[in-house]
C-alpha cells in the first residue's frame, strides 16, 4: 500500500523539517511520499525548507518533495496543490505542529484497508506533556463555536461538551462528523473525487468542510488507539485577524451545509 502526505509551511520552516523526520523516521511499513508546501511564507521558510529537506533521513520507498507557493491563498489551497500529483492509497493531511512516536500512518492506513466503509480517519492527539486532546468531533454549531471564544459564557458549555462528545466513549473506534485538519487520513480516491479542500475558505472551517464532503461518500471515524503528538497553535481567540477568519469560515460552512444553532 503506497501512503503520501502533506505539510503545509507558513513561516517557521524548522517545526515543519522536525515534524518530517519524525513522519519519515516512524513510517516503516509502506512507501511514502511527502509533500512539504510552503504556502509564499514571508519570512523565507521556502527557500531554507528547499535546503534543510536534502539533509532529511529517508527509507527506501520514501521521497520527499517541496514546493514552493508563489502565493498564499490558504490552507485548503496550500494542501490542493499536491492533488494533480497524488497516486498513494491513502493520503494524509498533517499539521508542521505534528510529531509521530511510532508508525501511526501504516496503522492508521491499515485500519482504514480492514474498513472499507471508511474514507477519512483520525488518531487520537495529545499535547506534549502527555495529555488527551478534546477536539470537536460534531458538527459545527454557532453557540460551541462562541463558547470556545467566549469560555466565560458557562450557560453555553453544555454545547461545547456535545460538540467534543463528551458524552461518548472515546476510548473505542468512534464514528464521527468532524475530522481536524491538524491530522486526517483519507482514502485519496475519495479525497481527489471531493476535488480535495473548499478553496473558498482562507483559514479555519475547512477542515469540517472536508469532512462534509467525505461523509458523502463513506464514514468518518476516531480510531484513538493510534496517537501522535500536537502542539496545537491556537490563534483565533486571541488576536482579531483569525478570529475574522473563523467567523466568515463559519458563516461560509453554515451557507453550504445548514445552519446549527
Amino acid at each position: 500500500m503506497e501512503l503520501s502526505a502533506t505539510i503545509v509551511v507558513y513561516n517557521h520552516w524548522q517545526e515543519a523539517l522536525t515534524a518530517a523526520a519524525t513522519v519519515l523516521d516512524c513510517t516503516r511499513r509502506h512507501p511514502l511520499t511527502l509533500y512539504l508546501v510552503d504556502n509564499a511564507s514571508p519570512d523565507g521558510s521556502g527557500p531554507q525548507l528547499e535546503q534543510a529537506a536534502q539533509g532529511l533521513t529517508t527509507r527506501p520507498g520514501q521521497v520527499v518533495r517541496v514546493i514552493c507557493r508563489s502565493r498564499n491563498q490558504g490552507f485548503g489551497a496550500g494542501h490542493n496543490t499536491v492533488l494533480p500529483q497524488l497516486s498513494s492509497q491513502v493520503h494524509f493531511i498533517l499539521n508542521p505542529d505534528i510529531q509521530l512516536m511510532e508508525d501511526t500512518l501504516s496503522d492508521l492506513a491499515e485500519w482504514m484497508e480492514a474498513h472499507p466503509d471508511v474514507v477519512m480517519a483520525r488518531p487520537g492527539l495529545q499535547f506534549p506533556d502527555g495529555r488527551i486532546q478534546a477536539l470537536p468531533l460534531r458538527r459545527c454549531s454557532l453557540r460551541a463555536m462562541v463558547y470556545r471564544q467566549l469560555p466565560m459564557l458557562k450557560f453555553w458549555s453544555k454545547y461545547n461538551d456535545a460538540y467534543l462528545m463528551a458524552d461518548a466513549d472515546l476510548t473505542q473506534p468512534t464514528e464521527i462528523q468532524f475530522c481536524t485538519g491538524s491530522f486526517s487520513a483519507v482514502r485519496t480516491e475519495d479525497f481527489c473525487a471531493v476535488g480535495g479542500f473548499d478553496e473558498g475558505y482562507f483559514m479555519y472551517v475547512e477542515d469540517a468542510d472536508l469532512t462534509q464532503k467525505m461523509m458523502q461518500r463513506g464514514k468518518v471515524y476516531l480510531v484513538p488507539q493510534y496517537t501522535a503528538v500536537h502542539a496545537w497553535h491556537r490563534a483565533a481567540h486571541r488576536q482579531l485577524r483569525p478570529c475574522l477568519w473563523q467567523t466568515r469560515s463559519l458563516l461560509r460552512y453554515f451557507r453550504k451545509w445548514g445552519f446549527r444553532w
